[in-house]
């Protein structure tokens, strides 16, 4: 079996935020795609079916646990197959498009929605103008982009509170948005780019700022950018990647 390693959302190697990429020529025991990705240690490992016609299996895993979705990890799978792709996923049928350097996702809609909760204690010192909650995420915006940069949640009570991902974001000084997003829950305590999150960050965003396209910053440390394009209940989400290995396993 073939795997790869690519980095996605940046157009050089060493940034943006890595998956793991697994050619399949038949459907895998989720057990052993579970003890791949720990192996991996990559934030999600992609495990796609190359083998027969029509749309291609989809799955995700973090070394703990299968995801829903994933948008770093689709990308590079579609980076690495390349051309026009159908995939079958737990997150129903996805499309995905790569040409001129560049993969275009298109992925559901997952605009915020209100909630009242209390996330002083996991993010401490900071302002929170406004608390929702997509699909599987807390919702969080902040004062200002400097305040997303710099801030230090406590990881801990975010693990004992909840188990999904709590994603951070505020206007941007750089790009139209910025964000962050942590997931200690699900074994990773910041995700260098997150292609899902732009799920809920172009519908609150586009709404705001009163256009549909929009660029958005993911300040980790490898950080990332990510186009977005708002479309009805659909966001097409657009980067680059790198391959920075591959080989074959032999288990």
């Amino acid at each position: 079996m073939r795997f790869f390693i690519v980095d996605a959302f940046t157009d050089r190697a060493f940034a943006g935020n890595s998956a793991g990429v697994v050619l399949l020529d038949e459907p895998a025991d989720a057990g052993w795609m579970q003890d791949v990705a720990a192996e991996m240690k990559h934030a999600e490992t992609a495990f796609v079916v190359t083998g027969g016609d029509g749309p291609k299996s989809l799955r995700w895993f973090t070394p703990e646990v299968e995801v829903a979705l994933c948008g770093h990890a689709t990308l590079a799978t579609t980076h690495v197959l390349g051309g026009e792709q159908v995939y079958t996923t737990l997150s129903g049928e996805l499309r995905a498009r790569a040409a001129d350097g560049w993969v275009e996702l298109d992925f559901p809609s997952d605009p915020p929605q209100d909630t009242d909760d209390d996330l002083a204690g996991i993010l401490p010192g900071v302002e929170i103008t406004y608390t929702g909650r997509g699909v599987d995420n807390l919702f969080a915006v902040l004062a200002d982009a400097e305040a997303v940069r710099t801030l230090e949640p406590d990881l801990a009570a975010l693990k004992k509170t909840w188990k999904g991902r709590l994603l951070v974001t505020a206007q941007g000084d750089r790009t139209d948005y910025v964000s962050r997003m942590f997931a200690p829950g699900v074994g990773i305590d910041e995700d260098p780019v997150t292609g899902s999150a732009h799920c809920i960050l172009s519908p609150y965003w586009s709404e705001r700022l009163g256009r549909k396209e929009l660029v958005g910053e993911q300040a980790s440390r490898r950080g990332g950018i990510v186009r977005t394009r708002q479309d009805g209940d659909r966001v097409h989400l657009a980067g680059q990647a790198v391959t920075v290995l591959s080989g074959e396993l032999h288990v």
